[in-house]
């Protein structure tokens, strides 16, 4: 790790940029994880934890950004249960634009460079290009990527990125005695609280909240909550406001189990998409799991008028061109 560069918040800001030129141009091409709301979530919530295991590889035209890749290498996640959880293969996030779309062939090869543990020696890799960019799953096959195992049949481990205009909009409606309230009227502890009650067992820390709120573009005013008549955190979201593109992201969105099937998630999406309208937003996107045994998240969201754009590929590769994972404990 000595020789390698690190990943920034500057470097952050400019893959940001190039999400949102590529946004405007081929929507299609844009990867759930390589958005302007996925990079700085990624980034805020861990890089205080993990940022010394994130290796990342710019590229540049005529002093404009082009293609980035940013690798996640193995690492030990430490939840909020005590236990703790081994991640022991590596994933690539990248973006390329599609005026370079040659320089894919350098963006493998730098990851099957730098992908390797303290002895040199390759590991399990994982990358998630999009569907619809064709040349670029053609360039992973070439260099010995195959479709994840994991991915495959109808509990599938894959996303879709959905999306929907900000017109016409229903009236949010609540149970009898829940309130909407946001991050900044809430307060940072209501805030780390409301997320660990949704994804409990979590690494999410009051220091990843941190991380997450001086990531540009957070908003506290953009991070909605619903809060239960008893003052428990019962629902919360996160929207991340691209202006170039007029479109507010969610990520992540999350209610807690005693307070499901209440109609909460979909009070809280509607409110939201009403407050992004309000700061400037035309548009509203979302990812979530797009194969068909996981239909909840993706029936909440088509409820509420979004549709689907995209969706990922995920590859994987040994280095020993078996494509065969082999899954990390707990």
């Amino acid at each position: 790790m000595a020789n390698l560069e690190l990943l920034t918040a500057a470097d952050v800001r400019l893959m940001q940029g190039l999400a949102q030129r590529v946004t405007a141009t081929r929507l299609e091409l844009v990867n759930a994880e390589a958005t302007v709301g996925e990079l700085a979530w990624n980034w805020g919530k861990a890089h205080a934890a993990h940022g010394a295991s994130w290796p990342r590889q710019l590229w540049f035209s005529g002093g404009e950004l082009v293609a980035w890749g940013w690798i996640r290498l193995p690492h030990r996640v430490r939840r909020s249960d005590g236990s703790a959880k081994d991640v022991t293969s590596a994933n690539l996030v990248y973006q390329v634009h599609p005026d370079h779309a040659g320089l894919i062939d350098e963006v493998i090869d730098w990851y099957g460079r730098t992908a390797v543990d303290d002895a040199g020696r390759t590991v399990e890799r994982t990358v998630v290009p999009s569907a619809a960019d064709g040349f670029a799953l053609r360039r992973w096959a070439a260099h010995g990527y195959r479709t994840d195992p994991a991915s495959l049949g109808d509990t599938g481990d894959w996303t879709q990125l959905n999306e929907r205009t900000l017109t016409e909009l229903e009236q949010p409606v609540l149970p009898d005695g829940f309130r909407f309230r946001t991050a900044d009227e809430a307060g940072p502890e209501a805030a780390v609280q409301a997320h660990l009650n949704a994804w409990a067992p979590s690494a999410y820390t009051a220091e990843s909240y941190r991380g997450v709120s001086r990531t540009e573009p957070y908003r506290g005013d953009l991070h909605p909550l619903v809060q239960a008549p008893d003052g428990t955190m019962a629902a919360s979201a996160i929207m991340w406001l691209d202006r170039a593109n007029r479109t507010a992201e969610f990520e992540p969105v999350g209610t807690h189990p005693d307070y499901r099937r209440l109609g909460l998630a979909k009070a809280l999406l509607l409110h939201g998409m009403r407050l992004a309208r309000a700061a400037g937003a035309d548009h509203a996107t979302v990812a979530c799991q797009g194969a068909p045994g996981h239909p909840r998240a993706r029936a909440l969201y088509y409820g509420v008028g979004f549709r689907e754009i995209s969706r990922d590929a995920p590859l994987i590769s040994t280095g020993d061109g078996t494509g065969t994972r082999t899954r990390s404990a707990g």
